[in-house]
């Protein structure tokens, strides 16, 4: 298989460095762009909200949802992106072994930094910006049925909506991670952007496929957001580790170093 080749956008990009490990060619699923629950108009939304007579917890919570998806989309997918972004982070430390920071720095009002920045990240910039893509999109398409305008909405959205969003994140995710320089973000561009998207043209024709296949449209929602929590977690996941063994491994080489210096 290809090598798996990470960005690490938690580290300082200066120096900037990617990590090869085994693996899928993946770079970050932190932001699953072209599965996000935006990729549902409020017209669909609303059909999906029927939920049956017996009712469940979790069921009267998933019809909350959906109706304030239909009622208020923008905001809705503001908060959902928000929500699992900062989740992802949390996890993904936790998963990964990171060690907490000991620089007062590193905190706002008590929270990871990182933990901030990417739930602001998701709330102002990735949730709106999918929204208004997608409507942009769906305009298109109102009242063109068949398959050949399914699949040339699928198109549009792989190839206009994904690429563009997928940008904005390695923008992003560059200048979280301190690039400063025109130097420095194209590298983080030249680095990861082909690996996302190919990532993202592979996880959401699958996952669209088991959702039609498997799953009835009331859950379609709920399931999207577990498939870009569950995969951007592993990779950022990943990420960290890749990371730490690279610190570990670093503070090993200043040991022997000063190893070999006290035995001279």
């Amino acid at each position: 298989m290809a090598n798996l080749k990470f960005v690490d956008c938690s580290a300082d990009l200066t120096p900037h460095f990617t990590v090869a490990r085994p693996g899928i060619s993946l770079l970050s699923l932190l932001h699953i762009t072209s599965i996000h629950p935006s990729t549902y108009s409020s017209n669909h939304i609303t059909a999906m909200t029927a939920i049956p007579a017996q009712t469940s917890v979790a069921s009267t919570l998933l019809a909350a949802y959906l109706a304030q998806l239909a009622a208020n989309p923008l905001r809705t997918k503001a908060l959902t992106s928000g929500t699992l972004s900062g989740l992802q982070e949390i996890t993904a430390t936790k998963l990964s072994g990171m060690p907490k920071s000991k620089n007062p720095d590193d905190f706002i009002l008590g929270i990871n930094k990182r933990v901030v920045q990417m739930a602001l990240y998701g709330f102002l910039v990735s949730g709106p910006l999918a929204h208004t893509l997608f409507e942009l999109v769906t305009k298109r398409f109102i009242g063109k049925e068949g398959a050949k305008w399914k699949i040339a909405q699928i198109l549009s959205t792989q190839l206009i909506t994904s690429p563009i969003q997928n940008a904005t994140y390695i923008l992003a995710m560059a200048l979280f991670a301190g690039a400063r320089t025109t130097g420095q973000i194209k590298g983080a561009f030249k680095s990861g952007y082909l690996n996302m998207m190919k990532t993202s043209w592979m996880i959401s024709p699958l996952s669209m496929a088991i959702a039609q296949k498997f799953l009835p449209p009331n859950v379609w929602v709920p399931f999207f957001n577990l498939v870009a929590f569950v995969f951007g977690t592993y990779v950022n996941t990943t990420i960290k580790k890749a990371r730490l063994a690279q610190i570990k491994k670093e503070q090993q080489r200043l040991r022997d170093e000063k190893q070999a210096r006290d035995e001279l």
